[in-house]
């Protein structure tokens, strides 16, 4: 967590120029980038894993 949030603090003035409208320092956009990659790495882990508690286990047993 401390390198990902050193290497993001690092880049921020080297993607201060791309960015249009947005400070390179607005803790705002900080939060929802943070906040959707979040969201996206659950829903990544969440769904595969409802997927499989539905599956019966002992066809799942027989298949292995």
């Amino acid at each position: 967590m401390r390198a990902a949030l050193a290497l993001a603090t690092a880049g921020r003035d080297a993607i201060g120029n791309i960015l249009f409208g947005v400070s390179a320092r607005d803790p705002f956009t900080f939060a929802v980038v943070i906040a959707l990659v979040a969201l996206v790495s659950a829903a990544a882990t969440l769904v595969p894993a409802w997927r499989a508690t539905r599956v019966d286990r002992l066809v799942a047993l027989r298949a292995e």
